[in-house]
């Protein structure tokens, strides 16, 4: 098992953060464990890339002297995968807000699901959603949004380096997405259900990879604490 010496020197912990969990919650938890059973009372300790709290899987988490590779870290490309629900919107573009819009869905079939695709490859113009942690005008988004107020957000670059959809059983429909920093997956999501003249949100999400970092070599933060207790 690691010292304590192994840890303020510096590991990269690979974790598989739970649904609903912030990612500062896991770090937290992290950081509580390393305190509580090797007697760590200062520990540096942080996260290489945000998860929203409805999604799950890899949260680079990095411990001493290596909190200083986290922008390294953070430039990676990822890969997600997940579900779009199709024929409907919410604000937040996912499951955190109630619908607000439905659209048809009668001319969507698998040709026009697989022919959208190609005009997300590569650079594109995204808008980040309402309801994130972009911060404008000294708030972040969500805090706007929660108060109702309206809020022009800027687009911005990402690059898609794969989209490919794996399921198909509407309304939901399955994707994998090879993707730059960045991206946001809830804006794909609501993007890709206006090009299919319709609407779409996002109901599940999983990093599956950070780079060459894979979710398979993952831990649950509980697994975390009874490793570093025993």
């Amino acid at each position: 098992m690691a010292t304590p010496e192994d840890f303020t020197n510096g590991k990269i912990l690979l974790i598989d953060k739970p649904l609903t969990w912030s990612s500062f919650q896991a770090v937290n938890k992290i950081k509580w464990s390393l305190k509580k059973h090797l007697g760590l009372k200062k520990i540096k300790v942080g996260h290489a890339g945000t998860l929203d709290p409805l999604a799950t899987g890899l949260l680079i988490i990095c411990t001493g002297k290596f909190t200083k590779q986290i922008t390294e870290l953070q430039g990676m490309e990822k890969e997600y995968t997940g579900t779009f629900y199709i024929g409907a919107t919410t604000p937040s573009y996912d499951l955190e807000t109630e619908i607000d819009a439905t659209f048809a869905t009668d001319h969507i079939d698998e040709n026009l699901i697989q022919n959208t695709i190609p005009q997300f490859l590569g650079e594109i113009d995204q808008k980040p959603p309402i309801f994130s942690a972009i911060k404008k005008d000294g708030k972040r988004l969500y805090e706007h949004a929660r108060k109702g107020e309206e809020v022009e957000i800027a687009s911005r670059k990402t690059t898609i380096h794969e989209f490919e959809i794996t399921r198909i059983a509407l309304p939901e429909v399955d994707f994998r997405v090879v993707c730059s920093k960045g991206t946001y997956i809830r804006s794909l999501a609501y993007d890709y259900g206006k090009a299919l003249q319709s609407g779409a949100h996002l109901t599940a999400l999983r990093r599956t990879k950070i780079g060459n970092f894979s979710v398979t070599d993952a831990i649950a933060p509980e697994t975390f604490e009874n490793e570093v207790e025993n």
